[in-house]
């Protein structure tokens, strides 16, 4: 089942438990995959799922700063707020890879796009956003493959 589908079943299943948090993230998320499509019909096609799970790990980390925003200006309630979202959205997310998996997926990408310096980071982050989107934080990957390619 494409995630468009999962988003639409769980979209019904929140809307008849009456859930407004859950039906109004969903609705948010709905809105965002919309807008790119709409960005993307110049060129005759529709968000697929790998750019999916990228607008949703965009929409946590925003989601992420401005919970951070709230906390320091004192407002926790808007604070907890934005962390309900993170969950739900992350309940369309994959799993995220252990410091372990993670190396091991750095390496894997070196190795498979014959990357030899720090020129070829774009290959290395190319094959890395390919395969693991939403489970991998690049900030904090691409200095761990800038050490390895130094």
């Amino acid at each position: 089942m494409d995630m468009r589908e999962r988003l639409n079943r769980r979209l019904k299943e929140a809307m008849r438990d009456r859930d407004q948090r859950q039906v109004g993230t969903l609705r948010l998320i709905n809105a965002a995959l919309k807008d790119q499509d709409i960005a993307l019909r110049g060129e005759g096609r529709t968000v697929g799922d790998a750019e999916a799970l990228a607008i949703l790990a965009k929409m946590v980390k925003q989601r992420q700063e401005s919970a951070r925003a709230y906390e320091e200006a004192g407002r926790l309630e808007l604070a907890e707020q934005e962390r309900a979202e993170i969950g739900i959205i992350e309940g369309f997310l994959p799993r995220k890879l252990s410091e372990a998996e993670v190396e091991a997926a750095v390496d894997q990408a070196i190795a498979e796009s014959g990357a030899t310096s720090v020129r070829d980071m774009g290959k290395v982050m190319g094959a890395l956003k390919a395969r693991h989107a939403g489970q991998i934080d690049f900030g904090a990957v691409g200095p761990m493959a800038k050490a390895r390619l130094s």
